[in-house]
């Protein structure tokens, strides 16, 4: 079933297709033109659409409001399948052939350390608007700038409520990528700290369908918190249904990740799961409702934290330039790490390796099947419920 979610919503390119959005779109001879690749199919298909659009509503607003530097917004967006081998390939070209003005970063950690390393050899400003693996921002470069929360903070909230609800018994199973152990291995440090003791630590091969090895770790070890982080949101979907038939006493399931395609695809069963989110529309954020709407009006669906993340750092974009008065990429560099704000997407304020030291991110809980922010508590929107799994026998409030 969510295959076909995801195919209905991947409006797929052709490679070297050059999207020219009827949104603001202009021919004018002093165009800006910011090029960037997204996962339209492919296994980030979900997450790389939403991205995408974020891009596209963020040209429509700034060419409304004059542009940038009074130059018109034009995006140019390849698809690049969710492929870290074709993702440099159609960065360079991009970049070499003299096709855009600057660039914006793709979906995810494992796209953007392959795409890094082409945007750093030409000295090109990345903002990396969906990338949180600390690893990325250890490698000596210049250009890169993050802006979700690190990697190691995703699964953090999981481990923090399961210490408040006095739930010691905690399992960490991560996909064998980039981000996935970037994030299970904060999950354990934030577990420790916390004094929990975690049961067992597992990865998994990537396009893993049978958890059936895992659950039995589980069962055995009578583990009460599942904290699990994955780049596919497919693993999320399987080890939910697979854990709704194993009739294991789990009282806490967490994930790296909450989009409305995981509660469109489980309904009930997704009740009272937990999920990472770097964004939700419900915070007090500057410009939100807006984008909210806009967003809604323009596809047909609300936004998700991936919609939000790339539209953010095209504003961020924007206001460096406007704030360097060039894009010229010393002048961007340094307006960046100057910089102390807050976007819709949330706080933006780096280290000298352009690392984010603001956004902590946010836990959502799905409740009667919507999202609750149910921490940190200084900006939750409801309790948490518990027991939380529906398959253990859909224990009340």
């Amino acid at each position: 079933m969510y295959r076909s979610i995801r195919r209905s919503l991947g409006l797929t390119l052709g490679l070297g297709i050059i999207l020219l959005p009827a949104m603001g779109c202009t021919d004018r001879p002093d165009t800006l033109r910011i090029g960037a690749t997204m996962s339209e199919s492919g296994a980030y298909a979900t997450q790389g659409t939403a991205a995408r659009n974020g891009y596209l509503l963020c040209q429509e607003h700034l060419n409304e409001a004059g542009g940038i530097l009074n130059r018109p917004v034009e995006f140019t967006i390849l698809d690049d399948r969710s492929d870290p081998e074709l993702a440099p390939e159609l960065y360079e070209k991009l970049i070499s052939k003299h096709e855009v003005d600057a660039v914006m970063g793709p979906y995810g950690s494992t796209l953007t350390e392959a795409v890094a390393p082409v945007t750093e050899a030409h000295e090109m400003i990345h903002i990396s608007p969906l990338a949180a693996t600390t690893s990325i921002w250890e490698q000596g470069r210049e250009y890169l700038f993050m802006v979700l929360p690190p990697a190691e903070l995703f699964l953090a909230g999981v481990m923090h409520l399961a210490a408040e609800r006095d739930l010691n018994r905690i399992a960490v199973v991560k996909e064998d990528q980039l981000f996935p152990r970037a994030a299970g291995a904060g999950a354990q440090q934030t577990a420790e700290d916390l004094g929990l003791e975690v049961v067992f630590h597992t990865a998994y091969e990537s396009g893993t369908e049978d958890f059936s090895s895992i659950l039995r770790q589980i069962r055995d070890g009578d583990v009460e918190v599942l904290a699990m982080a994955a780049s596919n949101l497919d693993d999320f979907i399987r080890m939910t249904e697979q854990l709704r038939d194993s009739s294991i006493d789990l009282k806490m399931f967490g994930s790296s990740g909450a989009v409305e395609e995981y509660i469109e695809t489980l309904g009930e069963d997704g009740e009272y799961t937990y999920g990472l989110s770097a964004w939700e529309p419900t915070l007090d954020r500057p410009g939100i409702e807006t984008f909210v709407a806009d967003y809604q009006e323009r596809f047909d669906r609300a936004p998700s934290f991936h919609a939000a993340g790339a539209y953010g750092s095209c504003r961020l974009f924007a206001k460096a330039a406007k704030e360097a008065g060039s894009i010229e990429s010393g002048a961007l560099r340094t307006a960046l790490l100057d910089m102390r704000t807050t976007t819709l997407f949330g706080p933006f304020e780096v280290d000298s390796r352009g690392y984010q030291i603001a956004n902590q991110g946010i836990l959502i809980q799905w409740q009667d099947g919507e999202k609750a922010v149910v921490w940190p508590e200084e900006q939750a929107t409801a309790e948490p419920r518990f027991p939380t799994p529906p398959w253990d026998e859909r224990g009340s409030d």
